[in-house]
């Protein structure tokens, strides 16, 4: 078995009903997201499985994907977007018109301004964390493509690259971004981020 595991984390296109705090809501996505997606994709063939969260932004591409390339394809419950609490579902524009200085202060330091009745970011990290080393046990040595969202990829960089929880939503992960990491198994070399909203070749 190689003892290189390597993950391209793709976030999910535009959904329908524009921008707004989706957590759970389960909005599919546009035409635009289906071309974004397709297009981050492109003819790409090299994984040999893929990962996707259960949300249909995620798993309805993921799906299609599967099927185009025979590969097999795993929904993880645990790779779903951050729950905004009172906020979910409602646009962004809204919350900064309504609440500037909660919403403020939550992209700031999601850890000391948590959404009221949202999932707190230390819990959030701990889910995305043990979903990650689940995926690494199971798919040791292969080239995985897991689909997912802006949130996830976020906590994944932020544990790669050992930054503060406190600096999440300072990583742009725009829709559809791809981004590969490598994990080294039985070797001394860290984790290695090959790139970050960047184009499969």
């Amino acid at each position: 078995m190689s003892d290189v595991t390597v993950v391209d984390l793709l976030r999910h296109g535009e959904p329908e009903g524009g921008q707004k705090f989706r957590g759970a809501v389960d909005d599919p996505l546009s035409p635009r997201g289906w071309e974004q997606m397709r297009a981050a994709v492109g003819d790409y063939r090299g994984w040999q499985a893929i990962v996707s969260s259960p949300l249909i932004r995620c798993a309805a591409f993921a799906h299609e994907l599967a099927e185009r390339l025979n590969c097999p394809l795993e929904i993880v419950q645990v790779f779903s977007e951050l729950s905004f609490g009172i906020w979910e579902g409602r646009a962004v524009a809204e919350v900064n018109a309504t609440d500037p200085l909660t919403l403020a202060r939550f992209w700031r330091d999601p850890v000391a301004y948590p959404v009221p009745n949202g999932e707190p970011v230390a819990d959030f990290n701990g889910r995305t964390g043990r979903a990650w080393e689940g995926l690494l046990e199971r798919y040791q040595g292969r080239h995985v493509l897991l689909v997912t969202h802006g949130g996830v990829i976020r906590m994944l960089l932020r544990r790669l690259l050992e930054m503060p929880l406190q600096a999440i939503w300072r990583i742009d992960v725009p829709y559809a971004a791809v981004s590969r990491l490598r994990q080294y198994h039985d070797t001394a070399a860290a984790p290695h981020l090959e790139f970050h909203n960047g184009r499969l070749t």
